[in-house]
């Protein structure tokens, strides 16, 4: 099926940080340290990782629109998250609209059902895709016993951009997944270093999710061609994973003229 281009919104998820600690008499110093041993890894369950790769989605779109400059800096606000000052949109229609995005992308995260979120940056007078965003999600299987193997139906899917049945990524503690994340956005904000600069105000955007074809699509969502910048350049930035999930960041750009 090919990836719903409209959008539709809800709710961000504020993953919780693990920070309840019993407190024991002064004197069970051991039984302490190993209270904080067991802190020391954040296993994440798969929803608790979906929503957690959904909120990433989010504050993703709102770096990309403010870094290349799709709505003027003084429509943007300054909020605290993954350790940086994130700037996020503060006006109504671009907040209703990412909105109504998140909500059912957050759906689709929690029931497994994307592999690629794309975010495309359109010249408004040519109709020009200039630069694209692309985000590829593999979920990582529990392991189980052999069995014959399964081909995806899903025209859209790709190798990279699917669902692996390989067993799951090792543990890490939260700050390590909010680390690897933080890398991510100082990629973006440094990408204005390499990518042609863009007129202001002279582009829009749009979001396509790569869906399972047996995800049920919103009527508010329509059926999209993949946008692809045809011979554009093609950079590979960082990923991060948690337990369940491995994201992983391209973007591809319209050389200037």
């Amino acid at each position: 099926m090919p990836p719903p281009k409209m959008s539709a919104s809800g709710e961000k998820e504020k993953t919780r940080e693990k920070t309840r600690e019993r407190t024991r008499e002064k004197g069970e110093k051991g039984d302490k340290d190993k209270g904080k041993d067991k802190e020391k890894t954040h296993k994440l369950s798969l929803k608790g990782s979906a929503r957690l790769v959904a909120e990433f989605f989010q504050y993703s779109i709102h770096s990309i629109l403010f870094q290349r400059g799709v709505y003027p800096a003084e429509d943007f606000t300054a909020v605290k998250k993954y350790g940086l000052n994130m700037l996020v949109s503060a006006d109504d229609q671009v907040k209703a609209y990412i909105k109504k995005i998140m909500g059912q992308l957050d759906r689709w995260m929690v029931g497994g059902k994307i592999s690629r979120l794309v975010i495309v940056i359109t010249d408004k007078e040519t109709g020009e895709h200039v630069e694209r965003w692309q985000f590829d999600v593999q979920i990582f299987k529990p392991a189980r016993k052999p069995a014959a193997a399964a081909s995806s139906t899903d025209e859209n899917a790709s190798p990279s951009a699917t669902s692996s049945p390989a067993a799951a990524a090792p543990e890490k503690t939260e700050k390590e997944i909010q680390d690897e994340i933080a890398s991510i956005f100082r990629q973006i904000t440094a990408s204005v270093t390499f990518l042609p600069q863009l007129s202001a105000g002279a582009c829009t955007f749009n979001v396509l999710v790569y869906a399972d074809a047996d995800s049920e699509v919103p009527v508010e969502w329509g059926d999209s061609d993949a946008k692809e910048i045809e011979g554009g350049e093609r950079v590979q930035l960082r990923g991060f994973s948690t337990n369940s999930h491995r994201v992983e960041t391209l973007v591809s750009y319209r050389l200037a003229d």
